[in-house]
């Protein structure tokens, strides 16, 4: 794991990045979103998969509170990390943004407050609650506990506003309201929420519509979800009518998902269980794994093969977060990976069926579920 010193937070965005007054502007290949985490002076976390329970985090005047920035390998160009670490008895400063965020806590409890024009909605969280802050309302999240930290991973679209911007003080500083993401009953910011459905070519989609999912580990709306895997389970979230795709997979005791592809930028957080996932490009025979629990995040890099196997005796669940989802694909390939038929799955290769995968991947998970004592379950 890599981390990058940084360097002043200013107040402001830093004159040393403004173009020159004569507006001979020399400056070339500027990544505004590298230049503001630099500036904000917090540690920079770059590796495949990072330990946010362990991983180092520095005083966020921003923030008023403890945090890192993580970029995983497979971040792509839409989303990063935000990991945030609340002292006993301390609070976030008061928070509002023009970019979209997804809420997951690693551990600790505690409560968030999101203003929403006239109304204030406030609820308690714990490990494993999930929640969306709706792009641009005012929001606040408190530790509840006078004794323990409370640690929470932000999935973030700050990385690509930043960069089309380029200005922080207008991402944070606009007190624009967006009514339309904020017409969500007030029940979705108690756990409250709605089953819904399509069906597009041959496929049928399954989505909870909430902001706040009080512990993914005991969440009851799973749906069948067998094209992955045999007796897998799944669901989507849509929340806070916002861009950003959200979804957790259940994997059985004793089995694996399917090996598939997509984009890169999806931040997969480990809920229940343990296990490992491997991961290679086509045509490759070494894989990269990387061994995982609650607490872990790692991200496929874009078009990368990766596969995901239970190795505890308890089913395994793991969320993820990435840009563009099923109401909103943002872009053109989202909207042909969510529109896909299962014909077109298996033409493109975005999925690899069992019976064509290489048999040293069974060979290695039915070594890993003796080392652990659990049964195979798959046929």
């Amino acid at each position: 794991m890599s981390q990058s010193p940084a360097g002043q937070a200013p107040a402001s965005q830093s004159a040393a990045r403004q173009p020159a007054a004569d507006g001979q502007d020399q400056r070339f290949l500027v990544s505004a979103y590298r230049d503001w985490v630099e500036g904000e002076k917090v540690p920079l976390i770059e590796d495949f998969a990072v330990d946010l329970r362990s991983a180092p985090v520095t005083p966020w005047a921003r923030l008023g509170v403890n945090g890192a920035v993580v970029n995983v390998a497979g971040r792509g160009d839409f989303l990063d990390l935000w990991l945030l670490e609340l002292p006993p008895g301390q609070a976030l400063v008061p928070q509002r943004h023009l970019f979209e965020a997804v809420a997951y806590v690693i551990s600790g409890r505690g409560s968030t407050t999101i203003e929403t024009g006239d109304a204030s909605h406030s609820f308690e969280w714990g490990p494993k609650s999930m929640f969306a802050l709706p792009l641009n309302a005012r929001y606040q999240l408190f530790n509840a506990s006078g004794r323990e930290p409370a640690r929470i991973a932000l999935t973030t679209a700050f990385p690509i506003m930043m960069n089309l911007i380029h200005n922080a003080d207008f991402l944070f500083g606009v007190d624009f309201e967006f009514p339309e993401r904020l017409r969500t009953p007030t029940g979705y910011f108690r756990g409250e929420g709605r089953h819904v459905s399509d069906t597009h070519a041959d496929l049928v989609h399954n989505f909870w519509e909430t902001n706040f999912v009080p512990d993914l580990g005991i969440f009851a709306e799973l749906r069948p979800l067998e094209r992955r895997g045999k007796a897998s389970n799944g669901i989507q979230f849509l929340l806070a009518d916002g861009v950003l795709h959200a979804h957790m997979s259940e994997i059985p005791v004793g089995r694996y998902k399917k090996a598939h592809r997509h984009m890169g930028g999806t931040h997969i957080y480990p809920v229940t269980g343990q296990g490992y996932s491997l991961l290679w490009y086509e045509g490759e025979t070494t894989r990269r794994r990387v061994d995982w629990c609650h607490g872990v995040v790692y991200s496929p890099p874009d078009n990368m093969y990766h596969q995901h196997f239970n190795i505890s005796g308890e089913p395994a669940r793991y969320f993820a977060v990435k840009m563009g989802n099923y109401r909103y694909p943002v872009t053109a390939r989202m909207n042909s990976q969510f529109t896909a038929s299962s014909q077109q799955i298996r033409d493109r290769k975005t999925q690899i069926e069992y019976e064509d995968e290489d048999p040293a991947i069974r060979e290695l998970y039915d070594a890993e579920l003796a080392r652990a004592g659990v049964p195979s379950r798959m046929e």
